[in-house]
């Protein structure tokens, strides 16, 4: 049985599809089960550090054009939907063998994180396999499932489906990039996600409201681009990842006075990339 009730995210959907485009935000769940607090060696700052703090707020307007969103409730540190369910951790979790690690695992990123940011340890030891496995089972299977059925639709009503996969990025990421650094990663694994117009479409959505944007550096995409992404079926997938300074006070996790202001931008963003795969503009507008 999942801590967040009959269905373990929120789904937003519009009261006629107008576009193909689906909007999610698996990182932005903020619903930390009790249990969880009680086990963890971090404060609620340092345990929130790795929450996409906000983006499903950001997002709200998506059914105002036509376009479904579906947004995580279980925290990232808890159990992270852009990981495969095979992403398990022998340095956390029990009873897995140490074999044919990727480096999100070895770097303790697995789909049951063992750290939160800069590598802080989310638990004193292990937590059992049992337990891991219900959370994949209770969380993480349905949400796969309702975002395939999202992408399944949208295809087969506009012959193509578009993934917005919305994400947020600490601004100390980037400030080793200079004073041009990028506000907003669009992230396609390099092409093998999306094709070339939709991503352009996509820049030039963000660009329109003066934002800087970079393509695939520092972020190319996870899990879910990778699963999700192919152009090639006309299903494309793109990892948009914004800087938290943006919109959010960092260091207490809350919102910035410029919230309101930025929801206000994404929703006219959110509006342009509608209007790619559909004619979401007309609902907008009445």
């Amino acid at each position: 049985m999942s801590p967040f009730g009959a269905a373990p995210f929120q789904l937003r959907l519009p009261r006629k599809p107008l576009s193909g485009v689906v909007f999610a935000s698996p990182h932005s769940g903020r619903n930390y089960p009790a249990d969880f607090l009680r086990r963890t060696v971090l404060d609620e700052r340092q345990v929130r550090s790795s929450e996409d703090a906000f983006v499903d707020q950001l997002l709200e307007s998506a059914p105002e054009y036509g376009a479904p969103m579906i947004a995580a409730l279980a925290p990232r540190a808890w159990l992270d939907l852009n990981r495969g369910a095979d992403e398990l951790d022998p340095a956390l979790i029990e009873g897995i063998r140490p074999q044919h690690l990727n480096p999100r695992i070895s770097a303790g990123l697995g789909v049951i994180p063992r750290v939160v940011a800069a590598g802080r340890l989310i638990y004193s030891g292990k937590i059992s396999r049992a337990e891991a496995e219900a959370r994949i089972e209770s969380v993480w299977r349905p949400y796969h499932a309702a975002l395939a059925r999202l992408l399944g639709a949208a295809q087969a009503e506009f012959g193509q489906s578009i993934l917005i996969d919305v994400h947020s990025m600490p601004h100390e990421a980037l400030e080793a990039m200079g004073p041009k650094r990028p506000e907003i990663v669009l992230g396609d694994r390099y092409g093998a996600a999306a094709g070339k117009e939709v991503m352009a479409a996509v820049e030039a959505a963000f660009a329109a409201e003066g934002l800087r944007v970079s393509r695939n550096a520092p972020f190319a995409g996870a899990y879910i681009t990778q699963t999700y992404g192919r152009p090639s079926h006309n299903r494309h997938a793109i990892q948009v990842e914004i800087d938290r300074a943006l919109y959010m006070n960092e260091r207490t996790v809350r919102p910035s006075v410029d919230f309101d202001a930025f929801a206000a931008m994404m929703g006219r963003i959110i509006g342009r990339i509608c209007m790619m795969n559909g004619a979401a503009g007309a609902l907008a507008a009445e």
